[in-house]
């Protein structure tokens, strides 16, 4: 898989890092900064930047280290890229608000050539691109424990348009954009691909049938358009959170933090086709992929009933319940109206 995926040399020369140096590497990598917001007074060429915010700052900040958060044998450096940006991004819209500007910092050992950095980088530009923000800083340094990459979003909103964990009501409707389960099914396809291809080195990945699950795994895309567009219904969402560690592990967050209880229903649940067969091939249920896989980086938020009306047809947004006195617990109601216990089993950061 490493000869398939991986991309760091991209079939051209080496060129190791010492040959250019810590800001030789800097100036290639930030040469073609293009500046997309008005707030960035300043970018990258100082000692800080400057920008320029008259609503309130949102800022947050994520770390991905390899053998922890990533492969490399199986995660192209462009994916990876794109995918350390989307996940700060996502952060910025978890809170309804608008990103503007992010740092990277890297580490880095000498098995990394210029080559993989810029192709790094590529992904990087691709993301800013997408999310229409500006790279304005960093830091590069080296590293003994492999590839580290820490990036930093900067956002804005108003104080008043912000939207916290902490404010769900009750009877308030649970939705969630998108659909769940494909990033976690995603990264069971590529480790068995991986484990294949460390036992018979001249077996070619298959991975062409799975190619939704596994870009849901390696390109996961924060759903800023989810942002603008409830905007443009007129819905300001009463809580809201990303899902990144898996829908039951968020579903606590809001619940703990706003003193709620919740109750979601099984035949609610967004599962995409190609997720579920390969839940079922793997041997997974479906539904515990979608509550506890982690990584699909949807939305998961909190409507008042008056604007239920609004997105009830909405095709990228599923109401899957409501929040309820706490009291009352966490609730999952299969399809047969059992009543089974909401439990976290998400991704644990510390263990």
């Amino acid at each position: 898989m490493k000869k398939e995926n991986n991309q760091q040399e991209n079939n051209t020369s080496r060129t190791e890092l010492g040959k250019l140096g810590e800001f030789g590497l800097i100036d290639a990598m930030t040469k073609d900064i293009k500046i997309q917001n008005k707030e960035t007074k300043l970018g990258v060429g100082d000692d800080a930047a400057v920008i320029d915010i008259k609503e309130h700052s949102l800022i947050t900040s994520d770390m991905l280290l390899e053998g922890i958060h990533f492969d490399l044998s199986y995660t192209p450096l462009t994916h990876l890229g794109y995918k350390a940006v989307s996940v700060n991004i996502s952060d910025i819209a978890a809170m309804n608000g608008i990103p503007k500007q992010i740092t990277v910092n890297l580490g880095l050992s000498n098995r990394f050539s210029v080559e993989a950095v810029n192709a790094l980088y590529q992904g990087i530009y691709a993301a800013c691109d997408d999310y229409n923000v500006d790279l304005i800083g960093g830091d590069t340094t080296s590293s003994a424990a492999g590839l580290v990459i820490s990036i930093t979003a900067i956002g804005e909103q108003a104080e008043d348009k912000i939207v916290k964990r902490s404010t769900a009501k009750e009877s308030d409707i649970i939705c969630v954009s998108g659909d769940l389960g494909g990033a976690f099914m995603g990264l069971n396809v590529l480790q068995r691909e991986k484990e294949v291809f460390k036992s018979n080195p001249d077996m070619q990945p298959d991975i062409d049938k799975y190619s939704y699950v596994v870009e849901r795994q390696l390109k996961p895309k924060a759903r800023m358009d989810v942002v603008y567009e409830l905007k443009e219904l007129g819905i300001l969402p009463t809580s809201m959170i990303d899902i990144s560690d898996g829908l039951a592990s968020e579903l606590f967050h809001i619940a703990t933090q706003s003193g709620l209880g919740v109750q979601i229903y099984e035949d609610k649940l967004p599962i995409a086709t190609k997720t579920y067969e390969t839940a079922v091939e793997f041997n997974i249920d479906p539904n515990t992929a979608a509550l506890n896989g982690g990584e699909d980086y949807e939305l998961l938020f909190t409507i008042t009933q008056d604007d239920y009306e609004k997105i009830k047809n909405h095709m990228e947004l599923t109401t899957i319940g409501f929040m309820h006195p706490k009291k009352k617990g966490m609730n999952f109601i299969t399809k047969n109206n059992q009543v089974i216990e909401v439990k976290a089993q998400g991704w644990q950061h510390l263990q």
